[in-house]
């Protein structure tokens, strides 16, 4: 079996054993790790997995021509996150990466049209999908988890109230939200801080759900939600803030990116980046992911991100880094989505759920093993527009406390 020539490379930790389609057991161990046991059930597999393991594997899984006889998906992913960095050992996986890393900009291109078809892909599934995996407010980015034994709700409701302290924010203000998603961040924004606020979605189904929560909490003359891409929107703004969308942006639309918040943000204007990043390096998105999840997309490192910003003439003002927080809101996630998952099966499918499961494992692999994480970057166009010390963001989380919320059973959506 050909794919044993990189197993034997690559596994140092841990036990992986692999059934093949011929029923015979191949084993790979190294020092003391998780173990996992799976099947191949095709025989194709055992070369296609070899010629292009990232992006077989999800599919194999999400066919069910490769089972999980041992173990579960979680402890297979971080087998391959705790031994990734051997696999570079093999020169047709080492070249495969720098391939992949010299075509990413054509895998990013996002023009507009080809971003409106893109988040289609993703957010326009059946609209009650999200209701089954997701808090009540709908919130699909990084939780805020200030305490360890905070629930998902908790946590969400945290990760708005500390970017609305992060902008400093102040009543009458106006604000613009790019990537408003269903709208809980616009809403909160503009009941907790009185602003008057902008929502960009370019997603249908979004824009619908986020107009009518804001009519149902009387809020509609507060917030204006709009099918509008960034680099369209014009006029000025006291602060703009965007949650989870910097990485549908696409390395070629950096600058652009970047210029369209200068041009956007008034002269003593605040605004709060938060997205996803890698700490390792400029590198490329999975081909499963790509594929199958968010096509287009791309998590940035630091780095790139900010060469980017020192041309742009915005001033960095603040940046944290939030480590685990996305593997906490991730395995929430996971944990929902398991609880309801004949739902899903039935409002959907099976393949779907599987696909889904395997987005949801790998992505919280990526964060708890691999060299993800989320940053939150502070911009604006004068040094003096921040205060000098970060006192005032406990300030403003201590005058708007998050109430006690209940966290709804796993089994009930």
């Amino acid at each position: 079996m050909i794919l044993s020539r990189l197993l034997t490379q690559m596994v140092k930790t841990g036990t992986l054993r692999v059934i093949d389609a011929n029923g015979r057991l191949h084993t790979f161990a190294g020092a003391p790790g998780p173990k996992v046991t799976i099947k191949l059930h095709d025989k194709a597999l055992h070369t296609s997995l070899y010629l292009n393991p990232e992006l077989v594997l999800g599919e194999a899984y999400m066919d069910g021509t490769l089972t999980i006889e041992e173990g579960n998906l979680s402890d297979l992913f971080e087998i391959m996150a705790l031994n990734e960095r051997h696999a570079q050992s093999d020169l047709l996986f080492a070249l495969r990466d720098r391939i992949s890393r010299i075509f990413r900009r054509w895998q990013q291109y996002n023009p507009i049209h080809l971003s409106q078809k893109n988040v289609a892909h993703h957010y326009d599934l059946p609209d009650r999908l999200y209701d089954l995996f997701l808090d009540d407010d709908r919130q699909y980015s990084c939780a805020y988890f200030k305490n360890s034994n905070d629930n998902l709700s908790t946590a969400q409701m945290a990760k708005q109230r500390h970017l609305a302290a992060k902008l400093l924010l102040k009543p009458g203000q106006k604000v613009l939200d790019i990537g408003s998603g269903w709208g809980g961040l616009a809403l909160y924004l503009a009941k907790e801080g009185g602003a008057d606020v902008t929502g960009l979605t370019l997603s249908h189904s979004q824009l619908k759900v986020a107009r009518e929560r804001a009519l149902k909490a009387g809020l509609n003359n507060k917030v204006d939600f709009q099918l509008r891409d960034y680099r369209e929107q014009k006029g000025e703004f006291d602060r703009i803030v965007s949650v989870g969308m910097f990485e549908h942006v696409g390395v070629n639309q950096y600058e652009k990116y970047f210029s369209t918040l200068k041009e956007l943000l008034k002269e003593d204007g605040v605004c709060v980046l938060h997205s996803i990043g890698r700490m390792a390096g400029p590198a490329s998105t999975s081909p499963w992911i790509r594929k199958y999840i968010f096509p287009g997309g791309y998590s940035p490192s630091l780095s790139e991100t900010l060469a980017v910003i020192e041309k742009s003439g915005l001033w960095v003002a603040d940046i944290e880094v939030l480590r685990l927080h996305y593997a906490e809101t991730l395995q929430a996630w996971r944990h929902r989505f398991e609880a309801n998952r004949a739902k899903i099966t039935a409002l959907i499918d099976e393949r779907f759920c599987r696909m889904w499961e395997y987005y949801l494992v790998i992505s919280e692999a990526a964060f708890r093993h691999g060299d993800h994480f989320v940053f939150q970057i502070q911009l604006a166009k004068r040094r003096d527009a921040v205060p000098l010390t970060r006192d005032y963001i406990h300030e403003w989380e201590y005058a708007h406390p998050i109430g006690v919320t209940r966290e709804r059973p796993l089994q009930v959506a």
